[in-house]
């Protein structure tokens, strides 16, 4: 089974959830390949990350958001983690690493003890060039709303510091990495 076929296993087409998860993803991908289609140095591998940002968001439909159309008992910020677990089982290690490590700019375990956060007490911070460039991607396309509107930088910023000084470096480094 290749990644992609994981998303139709554990998200119905017809269902609303569905629609919102690949729309989402898509749009998040296309953002991705255009990072490294500008930064050819960057060596980064096209084809791990069109698979991976297509499965980033898996573990949503584990979460209680049901503006998402998840009817989940964990909260949303679990979704990363969840995602990890069922890539895991699925096969797809290194897929795994992705979901587990894009939420918000990447969380370090300082940030997860610190905000309590209900999620495993490890780094969950970006490390390879592909999970750096698909949590950057990510942050450019919200779940609710307009799918395929691209947020404003200055609102990027601007909830990324809700959750730290931090959030807001890592992302800004990436911009000027890839922007």
């Amino acid at each position: 089974m290749n990644p992609l076929q994981i998303i139709e296993k554990y998200y119905p087409p017809h269902l609303p959830g569905w629609h919102i998860l690949t729309e989402h993803s898509r749009m998040v991908t296309g953002k991705a390949l255009e990072v490294i289609r500008k930064h050819p140095e960057l060596n980064a591998d096209s084809r791990f990350i069109a698979e991976a940002a297509m499965i980033h968001d898996i573990g949503i439909f584990m979460t209680n958001a049901p503006d998402l159309y998840c009817f989940g008992d964990k909260p949303y910020i679990c979704h990363g983690y969840l995602g990890h677990d069922i890539m895991v089982k699925e096969g797809f290690l290194k897929h795994a690493l992705v979901c587990e490590r894009h939420t918000g700019a990447g969380l370090s375990i300082d940030d997860i003890i610190n905000q309590q956060l209900p999620i495993p007490h490890r780094d969950m911070l970006p490390q390879s060039i592909e999970e750096q460039i698909i949590c950057y991607a990510d942050k450019f396309y919200s779940k609710s709303g307009s799918l395929d509107s691209e947020k404003p930088i200055e609102k990027i910023r601007k909830s990324l510091l809700k959750f730290g000084e931090e959030q807001l470096k890592r992302f800004e480094y990436w911009h000027s990495m890839f922007g």
